[in-house]
């Protein structure tokens, strides 16, 4: 098990938190005390859809509740989102 984090920002709140490679995004913000709007967690729901502002994220599954297009876009699910970087986000 690795001891590396990463740095996450939100915008517009400018709350950050940290959150391990293996840990989606979701989980490590709720932990830190950082309220996203949440149903699923399943990469379904599309409740917690975010912009990806900076930086680089991997889906635990395959395809999420996103299009080819809303991928293009940079947009990303953080229930099922992991970091691989440090990451700005914005709630889309």
């Amino acid at each position: 098990m690795t001891s590396e984090k990463f740095r996450i920002r939100l915008e517009p709140q400018g709350a950050i938190f940290d959150c391990a490679p293996d840990q989606p995004l979701l989980l490590a913000a709720l932990a830190a005390g950082i309220a996203l709007p949440w149903s699923c967690r399943n990469g379904t729901c599309r409740t917690c859809i975010s912009l990806l502002v900076d930086g680089r994220v991997e889906h635990r599954i395959p395809w999420p509740g996103l299009s080819a297009e809303e991928k293009a876009q940079g947009l990303i699910l953080p229930c099922v989102a992991e970091p691989r970087s440090d990451l700005m986000l914005r709630r889309a």
